[in-house]
């Protein structure tokens, strides 16, 4: 458990790449600038925090988000009308959720991101249901150094490809389609992103909105794509979450995905959603340099000679 000085909130590590349970706070009163300096420190250090028994009001969960920034509005998602910055994802075998069944960081079509997300569990489902989180600092930080070398100055194309299916009716939702394309035109991020707190080196593609790689073919591109979303689904990387009523998560969107499974039918799930507003996504300057090990992280990513010393155990050796 780590505590900081001027503060009593404690971060407890979930594992050792991803994830901290905080303790010693409640998110129903306006937060003191001493913890609200231990939460940003322990955001960027554990990328996903998860508080327990917070039985707060939305109002609440808004002004907790806004200490973080100004909060940005889903152009596609079904928004609460009287608040239109709050999702609230009311999903069972009745009505099925949308895409969140897929690796993604959220809204990525756009040029500058959500810097972080804050969900909160209001009904949850008695199996199932739950999310999973993985921190893209240690999946590019187990890349081995030529695929570092190659990817470190490219750039990808990003699309909100998951909602085009909406406006192919009509005229009128084919003019809103070409606004739409005006407003969020295919902005090109950076396959390596530094995280503005830590300085980290961050893999920065997801099969939900990235479509293609600047200067390549496409299937080029894709074979690329394919192999780095595939760093996300490294069981290592991942911090799997069980909802319970009144848990809030909060998670940093600049260095993580997640994946939220569709397996809870017939039951309900319903939850409040709140994203603060991001910056631009700035990737590395200069030719490729190694990284020092990661000081914040508790677990390092194995040395690439792993495999080579590592036990046989019976049946692999029968399989050889």
């Amino acid at each position: 458990m780590t505590q900081t000085d001027n503060s009593a909130i404690v971060a407890t590590p979930l594992n050792g790449h991803i994830g901290a349970e905080i303790s010693n706070i409640d998110l129903g009163r306006p937060l003191a600038q001493a913890d609200f300096d231990a939460l940003q420190a322990a955001l960027a250090r554990y990328e996903v925090l998860v508080f327990r028994d917070q039985d707060i009001s939305l109002e609440a969960q808004i002004a907790f988000a806004k200490r973080f920034g100004n909060l940005s509005t889903h152009p596609f998602a079904t928004n609460l009308p009287d608040v239109p910055e709050v999702i609230e994802f009311d999903n069972s075998g009745r009505n099925p959720a949308g895409p969140t069944d897929s690796w993604h960081s959220d809204e990525t079509f756009r040029a500058r991101p959500p810097m972080a997300t804050i969900l909160r569990a209001k009904v949850v489902p008695p199996y199932g249901g739950e999310t999973v989180f993985a921190s893209m600092t240690a999946a590019y930080d187990g890349l081995s150094e030529p695929m570092k070398v190659y990817v470190h100055r490219l750039r990808a194309r990003h699309d909100f490809k998951p909602w085009r299916h909406m406006f192919a009716g009509s005229k009128a939702a084919r003019m809103k389609l070409i606004e739409l394309e005006d407003e969020f035109p295919n902005p090109m991020h950076p396959i390596v992103r530094i995280h503005p707190v830590t300085g980290r080196r961050v893999l920065f593609v997801n099969p939900q909105f990235t479509v293609g790689i600047e200067g390549l073919k496409e299937d080029e591109g894709q074979t690329i794509l394919n192999f780095l979303y595939r760093q996300a689904m490294v069981p290592d990387y991942q911090l799997r979450l069980k909802w319970r009523p009144h848990t809030i998560v909060m998670w940093d969107n600049r260095s993580t995905q997640h994946y939220a499974p569709h397996d809870y039918y017939p039951h309900r799930r319903n939850m409040a959603r709140l994203t603060v507003e991001g910056g631009p996504v700035d990737g590395p300057v200069g030719d490729y340099e190694p990284q020092p090990e990661n000081p914040l992280k508790l677990a390092q990513p194995p040395s690439q000679d792993t495999d080579e010393k590592k036990l046989l155990r019976p049946f692999e050796r029968a399989m050889m």
